[in-house]
């Protein structure tokens, strides 16, 4: 059950693009365009440190899923979507932190 929610919140912020910014909070970030997002990632990030922080286990679980939505909220604007994460973190499954980190630099080299 809450895996579908990750397709029925994809499948939500696709609609929104087409909503009015004056009815939807996400169709008004898509409006204001990638800065506000970006800028929306950043402030829930440091709510996520501070609510790790505090120690309060179910503030630290809102938090999170307040950065992840912002960051489906990004990938969307981009095109992406949950499925395009989830299948890099299988591409990554059983490969060493660290080699996966040095192909990353190689890559960029």
């Amino acid at each position: 059950m809450n895996q579908d929610i990750l397709q029925k919140l994809t499948e939500t912020l696709e609609a929104r693009k087409q909503a009015s910014p004056e009815s939807s909070y996400v169709a008004r970030l898509y409006t204001k365009g990638e800065d506000a997002i970006l800028k929306k990632i950043g402030e829930e990030a440091t709510e996520l440190i501070l609510a790790s922080k505090e120690g309060d286990k179910s503030h630290l679980v809102y938090e999170t899923a307040d950065l992840w939505f912002h960051c489906m909220v990004l990938l969307a604007k981009h095109g992406l979507n949950v499925g395009d994460v989830l299948n890099e973190l299988a591409r990554r499954e059983g490969v060493s932190g660290m080699a996966e980190k040095e192909s990353r630099n190689k890559d960029r080299a």
